[in-house]
């Protein structure tokens, strides 16, 4: 496998969460680079072998603005 895609959102009450494409890997964190170092580490917990060479992130941000 070369590369895992995760999709990032806010979260509700603060933080962030992060959703792997395809597998069951969720977690989250109240920074980015907490989430980044949290995503690495369950992508190495959830991978024995043939882990991805690349972590994709792609991040969403939900906005709503008055009409």
């Amino acid at each position: 496998m070369n590369e895992i895609i995760f999709i990032i959102q806010d979260s509700i009450e603060d933080g962030f969460e992060a959703k792997a494409v395809g597998f069951s890997i969720y977690t989250e964190a109240d920074t980015m680079d907490e989430l980044k170092s949290k995503i690495i580490e369950a992508v190495d917990c959830h991978f024995d072998e043939n882990k991805p060479k690349l972590i994709r992130l792609h991040y969403i941000k939900e906005e709503i603005i008055a009409a």
